[in-house]
């Protein structure tokens, strides 16, 4: 065995850990656009809007912006401006947000569309609070969670042309399966002139 094979060893295992590491380090930012496209399934199908859970979403959004830039804040200044400038911009999501709630305002649009407003709202806020800290992650973020609401605006409105499709295929698939099961297996004759 040469030195050669043991150091493309060691550089595989240490690329693996680098992988894992960035995999891990992205972990917060899979978790929050999980959590906001589930809320949004969820309000859909249970016809109702979840404004706790928004509010919640977006407290959980500021304190990861924070926890993810306080690395890159060096100094106790810098970190009291990382803390006072996103809490002002996230409070200012949260007014937002609770503008739409209320009822004056939530009457003059359909139900389902609540949840999707208020998806916007965060999406647009973690958009700028990435621009704000020039964080491709956190742009990339907010940037997904937009390109989510209409995705859901068209998964909702194609439900059931969706459904009838899956029915359709799963028909033709049992159908035409017993066909192609036997295909291969040859044929089991007896012959008669024996």
């Amino acid at each position: 065995m040469s030195e050669v094979e043991p150091k493309k060893i060691d550089s595989a295992v240490e690329q693996s850990g680098e992988l894992t590491r960035f995999l891990l380090r992205q972990v917060p930012y899979f978790v929050a656009l999980f959590l906001a496209l589930a809320g949004v399934a969820y309000s859909n199908v249970a016809r109702r809007p979840l404004t706790g859970y928004w509010e919640f979403l977006a407290l959980a959004m500021a304190i990861m912006c924070v926890v993810v830039e306080w690395e890159n804040a060096p100094d106790r200044s810098s970190r009291f401006r990382l803390i006072g400038t996103q809490t002002l911009h996230w409070v200012a999501v949260l007014v937002a947000m609770n503008i739409i709630v209320l009822d004056r305002v939530q009457s003059m649009m359909p139900e389902p569309a609540l949840s999707l407003v208020l998806l916007t709202l965060l999406a647009l806020g973690t958009f700028l609070a990435g621009v704000g800290f020039l964080s491709v992650q956190i742009c990339f973020l907010g940037f997904a969670m937009a390109l989510g609401v209409p995705a859901i605006a068209w998964l909702t409105q194609s439900f059931l042309f969706l459904v009838l499709a899956l029915l359709l295929i799963v028909g033709i698939g049992i159908a035409v399966w017993p066909n192609l099961a036997f295909r291969g297996r040859p044929n089991a004759k007896v012959d008669s002139r024996a």
